[in-house]
């Protein structure tokens, strides 16, 4: 069943598919009678059937219940080359409500402004899509670049934030011990963290965890954080 987002809320019992939501619809060649899903801003899934017009008619609406119960913010600092591209597509799959890319100490890739809101348009619309192909109730939003001290900044507004440290922490299990509504979760670039941010994330009231033994790849290492979390908080049952 083909999946989209509208801009807007669906007010009536008849819905036109318009700008790249037409385009795509275009792709994919649907035809009169099949099935189709359309959520919108506030999260209301509505369930059309293609007419023959061309438009959509609106048979049930409901509330989306696909979204995680815990709203996870990923702080991920720049990896090299398009790893990005891969962390952000992943990541909407499993679950992350928002992404935030930043600069650390240790990274290799410093595009600069122009670069950086290219990039930025690239990775929203590769969430946009990736939250259509895993069927979301939202599409998460890439937030704008910031430096690392500006992210440990805005970790006050998360109720937990999980530093993924390669030189050790605590399991995620002893952290998220209760089951908070908003996480926050830190990520390296390939360099990992230097020890003073290590120390100014701790002083915001982050909790350095560990992934086990092992060293991941700058790309796999917030899949795997982001797999944990979603499980310690019951959203993989």
């Amino acid at each position: 069943m083909a999946w989209f987002f509208s801009e807007s809320e669906i007010e009536s019992d008849s819905y036109l598919l318009s700008g790249d939501n037409q385009k795509h619809a275009k792709v994919l060649r649907l035809r009169e009678g099949e099935a189709v899903t359309v959520v919108t801003p506030r999260g209301e899934q509505c369930e059309c059937v293609m007419a023959e017009d061309g438009a959509l008619r609106v048979v049930s609406r409901r509330q989306c219940e696909n979204e995680p119960d815990v709203f996870v913010t990923l702080y991920q600092a720049l990896p090299k080359g398009d790893k990005m591209d891969t962390i952000v597509q992943k990541c909407v799959e499993l679950g992350v409500s928002r992404i935030v890319p930043m600069l650390s100490a240790r990274c290799v890739s410093r595009p600069d402004e122009k670069s950086l809101a290219k990039k930025r348009e690239r990775w929203q619309k590769i969430a946009l899509q990736a939250a259509m192909q895993s069927r979301r109730g939202i599409i998460p939003e890439v937030a704008a670049c910031v430096s690392f001290r500006e992210a440990a900044a805005l970790t006050a507004q998360n109720e937990r934030t999980v530093f993924f440290y390669e030189l050790g922490g605590e399991p995620v299990r002893h952290i998220l011990t209760d089951k908070p509504k908003t996480v926050g979760m830190f990520i390296g670039s390939e360099g990992g963290f230097e020890q003073a941010e290590a120390d100014a994330a701790a002083k915001t009231g982050a909790k350095a965890a560990t992934l086990g033994k092992r060293i991941l790849r700058a790309e796999t290492a917030p899949l795997a954080a982001l797999s944990v979390i979603m499980y310690q908080t019951g959203n993989f049952n």
